[in-house]
């Protein structure tokens, strides 16, 4: 399965990822989605690791370590050794300074343990200190050897060229700008993130690529099933169902012609669409989820599909 770089670091990654938010408890979660139990988290890991995933991302905020814990239990029990797989996580900067990112990284390395992290990211851009104080705290981590490249999420364009200029001056690069994207929201094409991180070959790992699940088509297809969604994804998946329904029925279509399902059409053209500048993270809590999702990595749709899904999307999210 063809692998992509993660920026100008040397690690590899498959186009399609496992986003571990779901495997979270507590308010942080429970307001988007049921958490599996564990159990479920083994079944849905392993299945990712037997159709050829290999990237996991996780992050502190995603219940305290409780993401991440299940996460690495997951893998230990699918027998799994550290540096088989690419495990990205992420530091919460809110009412923290940047010394924060090294006086608790041992935390992090205690829930993934025995994996190492490979990539750790800024998780929004909300610290109590400057761009270039923080690059030079992840730097330290990676010559101190607990991260092998660092990364951001959620940054604008200036804060990622501020990201990237601060790294370079230590000679590291900066590997990602994790970032909302899919055919439901477009904005990182319109406010200069997406040709940046072209610009300065930063790959971007699109996260919600389904949208919450509503690019799924199930709940055009349910309505029903929205009224069981927690709260504020069922706000969310209300405000668009209608409006975005041209967009399922085209990519229910283009679905039917390939044998396959919808979100494996979604998925394709998020990772395909800008070439391979962009790898997305969708999430399960249920393994039938990544069975779902998986054959987006080999799905190669035409150019003139990804066009008319591109202006169609464009015309929804205008």
């Amino acid at each position: 399965m063809d692998k992509r770089r993660l920026g100008k670091t040397e690690i590899e990654v498959t186009p399609i990822g496992l986003g571990c938010w779901q495997f979270a408890s507590g308010i942080t979660s429970s307001l988007f989605w049921k958490s599996p139990p564990q159990s479920e988290v083994d079944r849905i890991v392993k299945t990712a690791l037997e159709r050829g995933i290999n990237l996991f991302d996780t992050a502190e905020l995603y219940g305290w370590g409780r993401s991440e814990k299940a996460l690495s239990t997951a893998l230990t029990n699918a027998g799994k050794v550290d540096g088989e797989v690419v495990i990205a996580t992420k530091w919460t900067p809110l009412f923290r300074t940047a010394g924060s990112i090294t006086k608790t990284i041992a935390n992090r390395e205690g829930y993934l343990a025995p994996f190492r992290i490979d990539l750790y990211q800024i998780h929004r851009p909300m610290a109590l200190a400057t761009v270039q104080a923080q690059m030079n705290a992840m730097a330290d981590l990676i010559e101190e050897g607990k991260i092998r490249a660092v990364g951001v999420s959620n940054f604008h364009e200036g804060q990622m060229r501020k990201s990237h200029r601060t790294l370079a001056e230590r000679g590291l690069p900066l590997a990602t700008n994790q970032v909302r994207f899919n055919l439901l929201d477009r904005r990182i094409e319109r406010d200069g993130v997406l040709n940046a991180a072209k610009e300065l070959d930063v790959t971007v790992i699109a996260y919600s690529p389904l949208a919450q699940g509503l690019l799924t088509g199930k709940f055009h297809k349910n309505p029903e099933l929205v009224s069981r969604l927690p709260f504020i994804r069922r706000m969310q998946v209300r405000r668009m169902i209608q409006k975005s329904r041209p967009l399922i029925e085209m990519l229910n279509d283009i679905a039917s012609s390939y044998g396959c399902n919808t979100s494996e059409v979604a998925l394709s053209w998020v990772i395909n669409y800008h070439g391979d500048s962009i790898v997305a993270i969708p999430g399960a809590t249920k393994k039938e989820h990544v069975l779902q999702n998986i054959g987006a990595m080999t799905l190669k749709l035409s150019r003139d599909e990804m066009s008319k899904l591109d202006s169609l999307s464009r015309m929804i999210t205008s």
